[in-house]
C-alpha cells in the first residue's frame, strides 16, 4: 500500500455495524429504506398481488373454519343430524384444505421473489463496488464490506422468505379473530381484552430487556470473533514469543463475557413463549368459566366452542408479530447498510482520450499504441510521463507530496528510493489515477491524465506490486489475467521471461494447476514470479515495479534479471526498490524524503554527491 496513507476504519467487521445477526437492529431511515426495497420488489408486482390474495384467503379460511364450529354443534350435533354433520365436516375440510394450499402457494412464490430480489441486490452491490474509488476501500475494512454480502443481504433474504408473509398473515389473523370474537360474544371479548393488555405489557417488558441483552451479546461476539481472527493470523508470532498461555487467557476472558451476555439474552428470549403460553392458558380458563356460565343461560354451546377456539388462537399472532417485527426491522437495517454502499460516490471519470491500436494511418506503424483525441487525431504512445508541481494528500489535513516535479522520457528507467513513507508508491498511484491530486498537473505523452479515460490509462500501465494477489483458477489463467485473449504460447513466453517457467512445469498439472487461497501452496517468491509473468503477458507500454523483487532471493533475482531487462526494453519503467543494487542501471534515480524530491541523477552522480542516496547505498553495502 502507499506510504503515509491515512486509512481510517469505519465501524464494521467483527462486532461493528456488520455484526452477525441475532440482535435487534433498528434502521435510521425506515421509510426511505423500505421505499428502496419496494422498488426492487416492484419488479414482481403481479406475483405480489397473487401472494396478497393467497394471504387473505388463507387467513379467511383459518378464521372462518373456527366459526363453523358454532353451526356444527348447534345445528347438527345437538339435534343429532348426522347426515348434516357429515356434510358440514366436508365443508370444514374443504375450507381448511383451501387455506393450506394458499399458505403453501404464497410461501413458494415468496421464495422465488425473495431469492431473485436478493440476487439482483447482490449483483448491484458488487457492480457498485467495482465502480468505487480506492479511497473508499481505504476507509472501510474488508470485514465490514464482506458483511454486506453475508450478514446484511442474508438478513434481507430471510425476512422476505419468512417474515414478510408471516407478518401480514398474523396481522390478518389477529384482526379477523377479534372481529369474530366481537360477533360471537362482546362480553367475553372484553374479558379477553383485559388479558391482552397484560400480554402486551409482558411483551414490551421482556422485549426491551431481550433487545438490550442481545445487543450486549453481539458486542461480546464481535470481540470473540475479532480476537480469534487476530490470534489465527498471528500464530507464528505467538509461537515465536511463547505467548500461547497469554493468548489463552485473553480468549478465556472474552469467551466468558460472551457466555454471560449470551445467557442473559437467551433467558429473556426463551421466557417469551412460556410467558405468553401461560397467559394464554389463563385467558382460556377465565373464558371457559365466564363463557360456560353465559352458555348455560343462553344455550349457545356452539358459540362458546367457537369463541374458545378463537381464544386459543388469540395469543399466537401477538407473539409472532413481535418476533417478525424485530426480524423485519433488522432486515431493513441490513438493507440500509447495503444501500449506503450502493449510494457511495463512484469513481469519477471524465476522460475522453482513449487508447487504441493504430491501423497504419497517420504515419503510425500498424498495430502501434496511440492516444485517440476527441477530434479523432492520434498521438503516439511513447511513455513520456511528467509531474509538474504536484501536491497531494490522502486526507486534506495531511499532505504526502509537496510540490513534486519530475519527468520520465520514453524508454527511460526511473527509480524511486527513499525512506519508508517518503511517498514513492504514492507517485505510482497518481500515475494510475487511483487518487486525484489537489494541485499541479500530471501529463502522459503531453496529455493531461485527467483527459484520458481511466480504463485506457490503466491499460497502458503494467504494475507489479509488492503484495502479490493470485485468483482462484489455473496458473495460466492468473498469468493472462490482464490479457484474457493471450494464447498458451504467449502465456508460456511471459512465464519464461519472468523466470517462472521452470517451477511452473514442476507443479502437478503444470500451467493447468489450479490455485486457491491466494496461491497458498506456493512460496512467496513463486507467487511474485507469477505476478511478474502476469505483467509481462499484458505487454504494457509503461511498467511500474513496486518492490517487484522484494520477495525473491538473490539467486532467483539474478536468474530473472535478464528476463526483466527484456521485459523493460523499450518501455518507460518506474521502479521502487529498497535494494539499491537493483536500480544502479536506472537512467535516473530520484531520492524522496517526506514527499519531496531531494536528489536526482544516475547511480554514479548520486554517489559523487555524497548526499542522502550515498548514505542509503553505503548503509546497505555495510549490511551486505
Amino acid at each position: 500500500m502507499a506510504e503515509n496513507k491515512a486509512t481510517p476504519r469505519g465501524p464494521g467487521g467483527p462486532g461493528g455495524r456488520g455484526a452477525p445477526r441475532g440482535g435487534f437492529q433498528k434502521p435510521r431511515d425506515l421509510r426511505g429504506t423500505v421505499g428502496k426495497l419496494m422498488r426492487y420488489l416492484g419488479r414482481y408486482k403481479a406475483l405480489l398481488i397473487v401472494v396478497t390474495v393467497m394471504l387473505v384467503v388463507s387467513s379467511l379460511c383459518t378464521v372462518g373454519g373456527s366459526y363453523l364450529l358454532k353451526p356444527l354443534i348447534n345445528d347438527y350435533i345437538l339435534p343429532g343430524d348426522f347426515a348434516g354433520l357429515a356434510r358440514m365436516l366436508v365443508v370444514m375440510a374443504a375450507v381448511y384444505l383451501t387455506g393450506a394450499l394458499c399458505s403453501y402457494g404464497y410461501a413458494r412464490i415468496m421464495v422465488h421473489v425473495s431469492q431473485n430480489t436478493v440476487a439482483q441486490l447482490r449483483e448491484d452491490l458488487f457492480a457498485r463496488m467495482q465502480a468505487l474509488p480506492l479511497r473508499y476501500f481505504d476507509a472501510h475494512t474488508h470485514g465490514e464490506l464482506m458483511s454486506r454480502y453475508t450478514n446484511d443481504i442474508e438478513t434481507v433474504s430471510e425476512a422476505l422468505n419468512n417474515s414478510f408473509g408471516s407478518l401480514i398473515s398474523c396481522t390478518l389473523n389477529f384482526t379477523l379473530t377479534i372481529v369474530m370474537m366481537l360477533v360471537l360474544n362482546p362480553l367475553l371479548t372484553l374479558v379477553t381484552f383485559g388479558v391482552l393488555a397484560v400480554m402486551l405489557a409482558v411483551v414490551s417488558a421482556i422485549g426491551s430487556r431481550s433487545r438490550r441483552y442481545f445487543a450486549a451479546q453481539q458486542k461480546a461476539l464481535g470481540a470473540v470473533n475479532g480476537y480469534i481472527e487476530e490470534m489465527t493470523e498471528g500464530q507464528k508470532v505467538i509461537k515465536v514469543f511463547n505467548h500461547e498461555q497469554a493468548a489463552m487467557e485473553g480468549f478465556r476472558q472474552r469467551n466468558e463475557d460472551y457466555q454471560r451476555a449470551g445467557t442473559r439474552a437467551q433467558i429473556f428470549s426463551g421466557i417469551m413463549m412460556p410467558a405468553m403460553g401461560n397467559l394464554g392458558y389463563m385467558n382460556y380458563a377465565l373464558t371457559c368459566c365466564v363463557g360456560g356460565y353465559l352458555a348455560i343461560r343462553s344455550g349457545d354451546l356452539g358459540g362458546l366452542a367457537a369463541f374458545l377456539q378463537y381464544s386459543r388462537q388469540f395469543s399466537q399472532p401477538i407473539t409472532q408479530i413481535s418476533q417478525q417485527v424485530n426480524t423485519i426491522l433488522s432486515a431493513v437495517a441490513g438493507a440500509e447498510r447495503v444501500f449506503e454502499v450502493m449510494e457511495a460516490e463512484p469513481e469519477v471519470d471524465e476522460g475522453q482520450v482513449t487508447l487504441v491500436r493504430s491501423d497504419g494511418s497517420g504515419g503510425l506503424p500498424q498495430g502501434a499504441w496511440a492516444w485517440r483525441q476527441t477530434d479523432g487525431s492520434l498521438v503516439p504512445l511513447r511513455g513520456d510521463v511528467r509531474f509538474e508541481h504536484v501536491t497531494f494528500g490522502y486526507v486534506p489535513e495531511k499532505t504526502v507530496l509537496h510540490d513534486v516535479s519530475l519527468y520520465a522520457k520514453p524508454g527511460q528507467k526511473i527509480a524511486f528510493v527513499g525512506s519508508t513513507g517518503a511517498g514513492k508508491t504514492t507517485i505510482t498511484n497518481l500515475i494510475n489515477r487511483f487518487y486525484e491530486i489537489q494541485s499541479g498537473t500530471i501529463t502522459y505523452d503531453g496529455i493531461d491524465v485527467r483527459r484520458i479515460e481511466k480504463d485506457s490509462l490503466r491499460r497502458s500501465l503494467g504494475v507489479v506490486l509488492q503484495d502479490t494477489h493470485l485468483f482462484t483458477g489455473t496458473v495460466a489463467d492468473n498469468i493472462r489475467y490482464g490479457r484474457p485473449d493471450a494464447t498458451d504460447q504467449e502465456v508460456r513466453a511471459a512465464a519464461r521471461l519472468a523466470g517462472a517457467d521452470s517451477f511452473i512445469r514442476r507443479l502437478p498439472q503444470g500451467y493447468d494447476t489450479v490455485l486457491s487461497g491466494d496461491g497458498g501452496s506456493l512460496s512467496q517468491g513463486e507467487r511474485q514470479l507469477l505476478n511478474i509473468a502476469r505483467a509481462a503477458c499484458a505487454d504494457p507500454p509503461v511498467l511500474i515495479l513496486d518492490e517487484a523483487t522484494s520477495s525473491i532471493d538473490t539467486r532467483t533475482e539474478q536468474l530473472i534479471e535478464r528476463g526483466m531487462d527484456a521485459l523493460m526494453a523499450g518501455r518507460t519503467v518506474f521502479v521502487i526498490a529498497h535494494r539499491l543494487s537493483t536500480v544502479r542501471n536506472a537512467k535516473a534515480i530520484l531520492v524522496l524524503e517526506q514527499g519531496t524530491v531531494i536528489e536526482r541523477g544516475d547511480h554514479e552522480e548520486l554517489l559523487a554527491q555524497k548526499g542522502r542516496y550515498y548514505q542509503l547505498y553505503t548503509g546497505q553495502a555495510e549490511l551486505d
